[in-house]
Parts: C-alpha cells; sequence; structure tokens
C-alpha cells in the first residue's frame, strides 16, 4: 500500500508487473552463490538470447561490449563490498548491432537473506544516440564557424589580387560570399529546403563557384564529371566532402595561391563512381599532413555511412589529389 492510499487500494504483483512493462524495466537477481542471474522476458530480448531459466554471469559477459567489458565486471565485484544503491551504463552486443544497457540494482549489504541481489536493465540506446548526436553537432558548428572564418579571410585575399578598385573588390567580395551561401546551405540544408535531386556537375560548378577568379586567372577550377543524377542525401554528403577540400586548399593548397589550379574529374567504374580532386601550382607539399582532425574524421564517417565508399588523399609534391569513390547504387538516395 502507498502512502495516501484508501485500505482497498492495495497493489498486488500484477499492478507491479503493470508498471514495470509501462516503464519498459527488464527485471533480474543475481545469486552471490553461484553467480547466475534469473532474468524476465524482456531482459533476455533486451540481450538477444534465448529463454532459460538461468544464466551465468560470464556468459552475459561475453555480450558485453569488448572497451566496456572489463569495467563492468570489476563494478559488479565491488557491489559485494560497497553498500548502497548503484547504477553502470555499458554497450552490449545483439547481431550486428549495438545497445546501450543501464544496470541498476543494489549491493551485496542489502541482499536478501538467501544471498540474491536484484535489480533492473534498461535500454537507454535512443537516450546515449541523442547525447552523441548533440556532442557531434556542437563539434561540427564549432568547426564549420572557423571554417568559415578562414575562408571569408582567403576569399578576400583572393579578390584582392584582380581587383582594381574598391568598388570592384566591394562587388566581387560580395558576389563571392553569395556564393559561399548558396554553397553552404547545399552542405547543411534547413528543414524542408533541402532539394528533390541535382545533376553531379552542376552541383560542383555551385559549390565551386566562391573560388573561382574573375579577373586574369579565370577558368582556374574546371569540373568535367559523367551526367547524372543525386539525391538529396548524396547532395547533402557530397557538399560536405568538397566544401572541406575547399576549405582546406584555400587555407593550405592551389586556392590560396594566384597560380593555383584545380581539376575535378570523375567517372563510372561497374558499381562504383569516382571523384578525383586533383591540385596544382600551390604552395609545394614537403610532408602528408595530419589529417586526424574533426573535420577529417567528420567526413570519413559521412562518406562510409552514407556513400558506402571511401575518401583517400594522395599529397604529391605538385599538391593534392584526394580520391573519393562511392557506390552507384547510393546516388540517387
Amino acid at each position: 500500500m502507498f502512502a495516501g492510499d484508501s485500505p482497498d487500494q492495495v497493489w498486488g504483483p500484477e499492478h507491479l508487473r503493470l508498471a514495470v512493462d509501462a516503464a519498459c524495466v527488464a527485471l533480474w537477481s543475481w545469486n552471490l552463490a553461484d553467480d547466475r542471474f534469473a532474468m524476465d522476458e524482456r531482459a533476455f530480448d533486451l540481450w538477444g538470447l534465448e529463454w532459460s531459466s538461468s544464466v551465468s554471469f560470464e556468459d552475459l559477459s561475453a555480450h558485453i561490449h569488448p572497451a566496456d567489458r572489463d569495467r563492468v565486471k570489476a563494478a559488479f565485484t565491488a557491489t559485494r563490498s560497497v553498500p548502497g544503491p548503484y547504477e553502470i551504463v555499458f554497450r552490449i552486443l545483439v547481431g550486428r548491432d549495438i545497445r546501450w544497457i543501464s544496470a541498476r540494482g543494489m549491493s551485496a549489504e542489502m541482499a536478501d537473506s538467501e544471498g540474491a541481489m536484484f535489480g533492473i536493465f534498461l535500454d537507454v540506446t535512443g537516450r546515449k544516440q541523442a547525447e552523441e548526436g548533440n556532442e557531434l553537432l556542437a563539434g561540427e558548428m564549432s568547426h564549420r564557424v572557423k571554417n568559415l572564418l578562414a575562408i571569408a579571410a582567403g576569399l578576400t585575399q583572393l579578390t584582392s589580387r584582380s581587383a582594381a578598385s574598391v568598388e570592384q573588390m566591394t562587388g566581387e567580395l560580395t558576389q563571392r560570399l553569395t556564393s559561399l551561401g548558396r554553397a553552404h546551405d547545399l552542405v547543411r540544408p534547413l528543414p524542408g529546403e533541402q532539394g528533390k535531386a541535382a545533376l553531379l556537375g552542376d552541383l560542383l560548378s555551385v559549390l565551386l563557384s566562391p573560388y573561382e577568379d574573375t579577373g586574369a586567372f579565370s577558368g582556374r577550377i574546371r569540373v568535367a564529371v559523367p551526367r547524372m543524377g543525386v539525391g538529396q542525401a548524396t547532395a547533402t554528403t557530397l557538399a560536405m566532402v568538397m566544401h572541406e577540400l575547399a576549405t582546406n586548399s584555400v587555407k593550405h593548397g592551389a586556392l590560396s595561391a594566384a597560380e593555383g589550379q584545380l581539376d575535378v574529374t570523375g567517372r563510372s567504374d561497374g558499381n562504383e563512381v569516382i571523384l578525383t580532386w586533383a591540385e596544382t601550382g600551390g604552395p609545394s607539399v614537403f610532408a602528408s599532413p595530419d589529417m586526424t582532425g574533426f573535420g577529417s574524421r567528420m567526413i570519413q564517417r559521412s562518406v562510409s555511412s552514407q556513400l558506402a565508399g571511401s575518401l583517400s588523399y594522395d599529397w604529391q609534391c605538385t599538391g593534392l589529389v584526394a580520391t573519393l569513390v562511392m557506390h552507384a547504387d547510393r546516388m540517387g538516395r
């Protein structure tokens, strides 16, 4: 009976089960004498195991993510000597899926007279994915703001080389920044403003238009790719890749130099579409730069997950040659 309830409002086992089901929690008990767990059906489903009257601690441990296994074992062992409630969050492997589990219970000093501890498993995968997504978004926003400031500085220098007057420089710089805004909309479209599909060549031309010269060096960016359509998801990922490559080129590569040139070419090879980004005429390359920063890791992750492809870098003495390989089936998505 709960405080405030009338005498006829007594909670029985069936009411407790309804409350447990509504909370989507899985029940377990741990026999300290033989290290075996008894679990309800929801717990076995959560762990992806066949129903059994009990399961050993080692059997469960085999399904814990290798990176978390030792930490979880140590935490459960510590409950034998540390009094009070506890909670530990860890990952388990269910087939090819990764689930986040919160295990909550009472320490050994609060076990029942038969030496059994009781607790719950709670699936917190959605919460952890949301946390990771927020962290990724915060990191991406910080990275993108820094890149945009660097691009703006680079475009100002680029415009000053061909402008004959302050008025001409103002007009050309405004045009470049407007083009940069159009390109940025392709990188991160607002909800409801995503395009349906675009031609690959048109997409690349829009993305690279802010960096093209309008004066004596006009035509230093050349795009030659097969005529093919790309879906909105593919277009967004491609835009992120091109944006990252262009940003690095403006800061360190061919697009930072007056004589620098960029060729973006493409071809189809069976089930693959291959784009090649080739820079020449920029600063000499003496060593391969570190490509483990946030932007590089984010791009590699997007290419792998969204395009089922890969992005490789070849730092030649004349400039960067980057090769983007995409699965043809992903292009229309």
